[in-house]
């Protein structure tokens, strides 16, 4: 069963201007990420604008992902939808074309109840053989996954392996740490709460910053799960301006333009989402600077 710590990054979607995926761009940016020594990669969730990417394009994004990792690092694939039956197909997708792991979202737009989001995540476990990680996001779903029902999907499915918390709760998560069983892993969905969460037992992150800071990101996560804080600190507040301005407009319009400032892609998104603001974009450059970032690589 695949083990889910450190620092993995939910990886953005690079564009053409034309609106196609810019697969060059994609295979440098996973290459960078290898490298640079996270400990797993997520394509196709909220930050890879999985919502506007079409079943055909997912299913080449996974196999392309999974073969140009070569299982250096699991490949966790978001495979979440707001219906059930259309989140185990494509789940079967993931599995078939080598994912390690599969991240589903709550669903959206529904607002099911605490039992509709457990015979949701019930019904994919039994169904797939595959790992699952939780994806809790009351903010992007409407709807919370109490502790309560992480727990009991956690205690009764051995695949469900892992929640992404991203409540923004900390009562909440350190209910689960506190009950979760032995396999189970607690993996913060935003970076600024990472260090917290690891700090309480959490395991890890499932980031967004590491798309462009990904060896110091990884060394701040690296250093909370054994024990350094001062070194995890120190880079936690180096990196804190960025993990608020990463959300200065919709998630991931400021990481798109960040790694488009750097060279990595072209700053192309999918309608709805739009170009980051001018007035914006001065304001990342210079937090950019202030961080010591330069082309991507931390210094």
């Amino acid at each position: 069963m695949v083990r889910l710590r450190g620092t993995l990054t939910a990886l953005v979607t690079p564009f053409r201007q034309d609106g196609a995926i810019d697969w060059e761009a994609f295979r440098r940016l996973v290459e960078f990420q290898v490298q640079q020594g996270v400990e797993g990669l997520v394509p196709l969730g909220s930050t890879g604008e999985g919502a506007t990417i079409e079943l055909a394009e997912k299913l080449e994004i996974i196999a392309r992902v999974v073969e140009w990792v070569n299982g250096r690092v699991p490949v966790v694939v978001g495979t979440g939808t707001n219906d059930t039956r259309s989140t185990i197909a494509l789940t079967r997708h993931a599995k078939q074309l080598g994912a390690d792991a599969a991240l589903v979202v709550c669903p959206y737009y529904n607002k099911p109840t605490q039992q509709g989001l457990y015979e949701h995540f019930r019904a994919i476990a039994e169904a797939v053989d595959l790992p699952i990680v939780l994806y809790n996001v009351p903010g992007r779903t409407a709807v919370n996954m109490t502790a309560e029902t992480q727990l009991r999907l956690a205690e009764e499915f051995p695949t469900i392996v892992a929640t992404k918390e991203a409540s923004g709760n900390m009562e909440q998560v350190m209910e689960i740490l506190h009950a979760a069983p032995e396999h189970f892993a607690v993996l913060a969905g935003d970076d600024a709460l990472a260090l917290p969460i690891v700090a309480c037992g959490g395991h890890g992150v499932v980031s967004v910053i590491s798309n462009y800071a990904p060896r110091l990101f990884g060394e701040c996560i690296r250093a909370a799960l054994v024990g350094d804080w001062e070194q995890a600190r120190r880079i936690h507040y180096r990196l804190f301006p960025l993990m608020r301005l990463n959300f200065i407009e919709s998630n991931p319009i400021p990481v798109k333009a960040i790694l488009a400032m750097m060279g990595f892609i072209e700053e192309v998104y999918r309608l709805p989402l739009t170009p980051l603001q001018p007035k914006h974009r001065e304001v990342l450059e210079r937090a950019l600077r202030e961080a010591g970032l330069i082309q991507g690589v931390a210094v």
